[in-house]
């Protein structure tokens, strides 16, 4: 899928690795702004049952 990805970036090696740089960061900020956010109310890390003695 990289490789996939990588031969139809267009533009000279400099080109790709800029290309490549922000697909990388807007995938990382499309899950940390939309997708983490949604699912967190989902996840039973707050969910804690320890009990004092």
């Amino acid at each position: 899928m990289y490789g996939w990805i990588w031969r139809h970036l267009p533009g000279p090696l400099a080109v790709r690795v800029a290309l490549a740089a922000v697909l990388v960061l807007g995938a990382v900020a499309l899950l940390m702004f939309v997708v983490f956010p949604w699912a967190e109310p989902m996840l039973p890390f707050n969910d804690v049952s320890v009990e004092g003695q």
